[in-house]
């Protein structure tokens, strides 16, 4: 084939490729996101690679075409959530992505106009949100991860399966975690499982170093393992988890997958893949006009159990086999 004939296949293949591709035209939005605990590194790693900006691709928005991105993080302080809320009013932002329901009530209280969409809330209408999950009824809207108290227990049932020995279970979380629906079902699951949970409790705004003092004051207690609370601070800190977990020997569950891609034992709960990718499309729909208020709640649709091989051979753990084949991943 020709050079001519090459040139001309090449630019037909674009034209189709890009014919294909949704379109948005004619004016420049602009979307901020912001992050209750996320350490500053995984803020630009969000943002480079994050599932919410191909889907939001798919949907016709783009970053540098017809999109601008602000992505930010209090990084466990929750008093600086107003500042970074008027910064993106001054920037004009048409909508604002929170990833949890701290956040999101800092914002709803910072502004009333800007529409909020929330990727993994919970509790919503209790702490007034929204008026309901099917019509929100203001300028939140977006996904729950609640799904009943059950998936908690659950989890904890599990972290049984995996380890039969245990009899003492640290609770990683907030006072507010631990005495919500979420906590006293995972205490009651504890009881059915003749399991004795402790609090290891942070602040609701936490830092860094509030998380690594909260595990450290509950060595006194001895626990044999490790459950970490749905929320923020158990993503943020992840990282600092692994390496307690580790360092004492102690097999620990987490709600994200991404617990033990990151070198812990094993996770259950909802995909947050999954709920950034729904994310999107909300957005989509906000900015093709469509109003918060409108836009039901959804919970989760993916549910994943995740364990990590590697971690458990280190703990002189035997994964049963009947989980290993329910498992949705296996790390090795």
């Amino acid at each position: 084939m020709t050079a001519k004939w090459l040139v001309l296949v090449s630019t037909l293949t674009i034209g189709l490729l890009v014919a294909e591709a949704p379109q948005v035209a004619g004016k420049e939005y602009r979307i901020g996101i912001l992050f209750e605990a996320l350490p500053r590194a995984d803020v630009l790693g969000f943002k480079k690679n994050s599932p919410f900006f191909r889907a939001l691709s798919d949907l016709g928005y783009t970053e540098g075409q017809n999109l601008i991105v602000d992505v930010r993080s209090a990084e466990g302080r929750i008093d600086r959530v107003p500042e970074i809320v008027a910064e993106f009013v001054r920037l004009k932002v048409d909508v604002i992505v929170v990833s949890t329901s701290s956040v999101a009530q800092r914002v709803k209280q910072a502004t009333s106009t800007v529409p909020i969409v929330i990727t993994s809330g919970s509790t919503l209408a209790e702490l007034g949100l929204v008026q309901s999950l099917a019509r929100p009824g203001g300028n939140v809207t977006g996904l729950t991860v609640d799904t009943g108290p059950g998936i908690e227990a659950k989890r904890l049932e599990l972290l049984r399966e995996i380890v039969s020995g245990i009899s003492c279970v640290a609770f990683v979380g907030s006072k507010g975690d631990w005495e919500s629906p979420m906590g006293q079902a995972v205490r009651h699951g504890g009881r059915a499982l003749g399991l004795r949970l402790v609090l290891a409790e942070h602040p609701v705004s936490v830092t860094r170093r509030d998380y690594e003092a909260a595990l450290a004051g509950v060595t006194r207690e001895r626990p044999d393992a490790l459950f970490a609370a749905s929320g923020g601070p158990s993503f943020a800190y992840r990282q600092v988890l692994v390496e307690f977990a580790a360092k004492n020997r102690l097999p620990a569950v987490a709600p994200y997958r991404e617990f033990p891609v990151a070198g812990g034992l094993m996770s259950y709960g909802p995909s947050l893949v999954d709920l950034y990718r729904r994310a999107a499309g909300y957005v989509a729909k906000i900015l093709k006009g469509a109003k918060p208020a409108d836009l039901p709640i959804e919970q989760p649709a993916k549910f994943e159990l995740v364990i990590n091989l590697k971690t458990a051979k280190s703990l002189g753990l035997t994964i049963p086999p009947a989980m290993l084949a329910r498992a949705d991943e296996v790390l090795d």
